[in-house]
């Protein structure tokens, strides 16, 4: 029997890491993009994330999710969530590394967008379930843009970067967050299917009224929101019907006066992943809401705030792959099996090359996309976001699954931490839409603003002339895409079945083009050879490239 755990093979816990500074594809990206300026805010934060304290933290909020207060002890309705401690000093951090608003305001600094980005997908490298609030309060602001008053109200408070948890109105905090409420249960994913209505309070719209909500056109909800997540945020984008259709909402938790707005918590659910944050179950009864846009246009009002979101879970994904990856590395370069430590072994060395990759992959787009909202992009965007929401989510659990295998056993118990992140994998397919809703909407940019289709085949094409398998792969989606709107007009059916293949080809010939342009050699052409030109296996580890590749790879992974 050894006389000590330091004589056995254990591998060292991953502590004490600047989880920014050692990610050379996040690094680089940054820089690509112009956001220098953020570099050393950027290091800051990657240690906060790689301390001790901070995977304390985590652990906590995951080992004792928040719990549903309906009543005070006298009785009376109050419809609280209560969080460990731990949770409000994610947020704190959260907040005050600005990844709420703060790259909307008029003083942010330049690639605010980018350098947000980037300490996004280092702070989802803690814990997940957190960063629903943060996600939305920043993806609030493209909506509220559309009504200069409710946007002149609550864009400072959702930019601040203090974190205030108190329960009261809006205008006495020192900081906000903001929430969605779309989702009902007989609607799902078609929002226009929901029963929530609004009824229109014609004697207090208006400046001169004095409705207890701020906004020009006052309105009483009622209804049910079936999955609303960080139920305890300040202020909610809400969906309801009015007279001439679904129209967009500005619902507070707080009215102006300190009383509380009607915001029923009928249930928190029990979730695969991301513990921290139940959603809740949202009963309306006569809740004062402040109408944002037009009625009827609900749907173009809330476009804005679905973009970003969607795009946060693209980062977050990434963020995932990336700790995923860290920890598979770490752990086989610590661990020893017959003779040598475990990333000295050919087959394991493969393994490792291949999640590399998909994980720079994904940062890479990721980046990319957080890039062009800074440069007002927004026809790339248009088609891009539901491209790369489609396909990088929906890779990162198979990255972070076999990166748990890469473990072992170790892998497989909650108290590593990677179990956590597989589970909160899987929300990011899922958020703001699944993969099908992914799908049509890149059908809808086809038809609607077929632009954006051109410019995101413009962007691909900037990667022309660097490898022949690319510009083959190129001709053949943009092929396909001409045939697609063709057929169209005769058989939509038969061009909406396939539209998860075209997705998906576009998702990686998109990576490959901006590989070949920023990636070095070995990683541009092995991605080429496996995903696009369709080399090697289905499955992980199966890359036909020599080991001089995949050392340099994994090398540039994590160096070290």
């Amino acid at each position: 029997m050894a006389e000590s755990d330091d004589a056995l093979n254990l591998v060292p816990a991953p502590a004490d890491r600047d989880v920014f500074s050692e990610d050379q594809v996040l690094v680089e990206a940054v820089e690509r993009h112009e956001g220098k300026a953020h570099l050393a805010r950027l290091r800051d934060l990657g240690r906060l994330a790689g301390a001790p304290r901070s995977l304390g933290w985590a652990d906590a909020v995951d080992r004792f999710p928040p719990t549903l207060r309906t009543h005070d002890p006298h009785g009376r309705r109050v419809d609280e969530v209560e969080y460990h401690p731990a949770w409000h000093r994610l947020m704190q951090s959260g907040v005050r590394a600005g990844l709420t608003a703060a790259a909307w305001d008029s003083s942010a600094p330049v690639a605010a967008h980018t350098g947000r980005a980037a300490a996004m997908i280092v702070w989802s490298q803690v814990e997940g379930g957190h960063l629903s609030s943060l996600s939305t309060s920043y993806a609030a602001v493209p909506s509220l843009r559309i009504d200069p008053g409710l946007d002149a109200i609550w864009r400072p408070r959702l930019a601040a970067r203090s974190y205030d948890s108190a329960f009261r109105a809006p205008g006495e905090k020192l900081g906000c967050l903001a929430g969605m409420a779309v989702t009902e249960r007989q609607g799902g994913s078609d929002p226009k299917a929901g029963t929530t209505v609004a009824t229109p309070m014609p004697d207090l719209s208006g400046s001169a009224g004095n409705a207890p909500v701020e906004g020009e056109h006052i309105y009483r909800l009622t209804g049910q929101k079936w999955f609303v997540s960080s139920p305890m945020s300040d202020v909610f984008l809400v969906l309801a019907t009015a007279d001439r259709g679904l129209t967009a909402f500005v619902v507070p938790r707080v009215l102006t006066d300190g009383t509380r707005n009607t915001w029923r918590l009928l249930r928190l659910k029990n979730a695969v992943g991301t513990r921290s944050d139940r959603p809740a179950e949202v009963e309306l009864d006569g809740t004062w809401a402040a109408r944002l846009g037009e009625e009827g246009k609900g749907l173009r009002a809330m476009t804005g705030m679905l973009t970003a979101t969607r795009l946060d879970a693209v980062l977050r994904s990434a963020g995932q792959m990336r700790q995923a990856v860290a920890r598979a590395v770490h752990h086989c370069r610590h661990r020893e099996t017959f003779g040598s430590v475990l990333s000295e072994k050919p087959l394991m060395q493969n393994v490792l090359a291949d999640l590399a990759l998909e994980s720079e992959a994904a940062t890479v787009l990721a980046m990319r996309l957080a890039a062009a909202v800074d440069a007002g992009e927004t026809e790339l965007l248009r088609a891009a976001v539901p491209v790369a929401k489609f396909w990088v989510c929906k890779r990162a659990t198979g990255v972070v699954a076999e990166a748990l295998e890469c473990l072992g056993g170790n892998g497989y118990v909650e108290e590593h931490g990677l179990a956590r992140v597989f589970r909160d994998s899987l929300v990011g397919p899922l958020w703001e839409g699944p993969g099908n809703i992914s799908a049509l909407d890149v059908l809808r940019a086809m038809a609607v603003q077929p632009r954006s289709m051109e410019v995101l085949l413009a962007e691909i094409d900037r990667g022309r002339g660097s490898d022949p398998r690319l510009d083959r792969a190129m001709d053949e989606v943009a092929g396909f895409l001409m045939a697609a709107s063709r057929e169209a007009r005769r058989d939509p059916a038969a061009v909406e079945a396939g539209a998860r293949w075209m997705v998906e080809r576009l998702g990686v010939v998109l990576q490959a083009s901006l590989l070949v342009r920023c990636a070095p050699e070995p990683v541009a052409s092995t991605f080429l050879t496996t995903r696009v030109a369709g080399g090697g296996g289905t499955l992980y580890g199966t890359l036909p490239v020599g080991r001089k590749a995949t050392q340099m790879i994994v090398e540039r992974s994590l160096p070290g």
